[in-house]
């Protein structure tokens, strides 16, 4: 078992480093892998309203054998709850499904500028804080301009942001705004997603994993914890989850992480 590395949020919640993903595990299946998870000694589970499988995380959870204490859950709030009056609800339905008391992490999905109720959605999160049904509250997705709206209409700042970011796509304008705040960066999709079979392939990050016997994907989420990011993989496979939590006996040079810094193209987004 791995002893994971944390971060202590600008709240002063504390975190592990590396956190698992739970986009799309769902039903029987789901509630055994991310059981598998846990057992392999991850601590942070993210889901989301919108991933449908806020029930699977908290079975799961149930299941472990571990206190709900030792784990912390996020998940988020999708634009359909932006108005005030249906955020709240929404959190407590969130809730029920896991079969919570609370999360430890909630997040505004997307500011969904067109809408324009993100601030709204934000005073809802902060109130949900305050009533007890969230211990730290942050957002996804969200730009600096939108990160700046939010402290000058409440004064309260988020605690995560969480965003795409892995070496071909390095969204370094948000991650300014991000380290401006003292917001820490949570990096979803870490491994690059469909453009997984490339990225993982690159010769660049397969000889650097090379000069420590380390998969390219593990390279990939060192260099993300080296750049103080949170990464959230997610993966079904028992091996995997375990390759994926050992980061913590090697370290990058900073050539290395030149390199990879120096990976990102144009066309790197996986929305596109």
């Amino acid at each position: 078992m791995h002893t994971i590395p944390t971060y202590t949020l600008n709240d002063g919640l504390k975190v592990p480093v590396i956190g698992f993903g739970t986009d799309k595990l769902k039903g029987a299946k789901g509630v055994l892998t991310i059981k598998q998870a846990l057992h392999n000694g991850y601590r942070f589970l993210d889901t989301a309203y919108r991933y449908e499988n806020e029930a699977t995380v908290g079975k799961a959870l149930r299941e472990s054998g571990l206190n709900r204490s030792e784990v912390l859950i996020s998940s988020k709030l999708p634009e359909a709850y932006h108005q005030y009056d249906l955020a709240i609800p929404a959190i407590q339905e969130s809730l029920y499904r896991a079969g919570l008391d609370y999360y430890d992490l909630y997040l505004i999905h997307w500011p969904d500028p067109a809408q324009d109720k993100y601030v709204e959605a934000w005073q809802a999160l902060i109130d949900a804080q305050k009533f007890g049904l969230i211990r730290s509250i942050g957002v996804s997705n969200f730009h600096p301009d939108h990160l700046k709206r939010l402290n000058d209409e409440t004064g309260v700042i988020p605690s995560i942001n969480q965003i795409q970011t892995h070496p071909y796509f390095i969204q370094d304008k948000l991650i300014e705004g991000n380290n401006e705040y003292d917001i820490l960066t949570q990096s979803w999709s870490p491994l690059g997603n469909r453009m997984a079979d490339d990225l993982l392939e690159n010769e660049t990050i397969k000889a650097i994993g090379e000069n420590y016997g380390k998969s390219i994907g593990q390279v990939i989420l060192r260099w993300q914890v080296q750049s103080g990011f949170m990464p959230i993989p997610r993966s079904s496979s028992p091996v995997r989850q375990k390759d994926n939590l050992t980061l913590f006996d090697f370290e990058l040079t900073e050539q290395e992480m030149y390199s990879i810094d120096h990976l990102a193209k144009p066309d790197g987004d996986i929305y596109g």
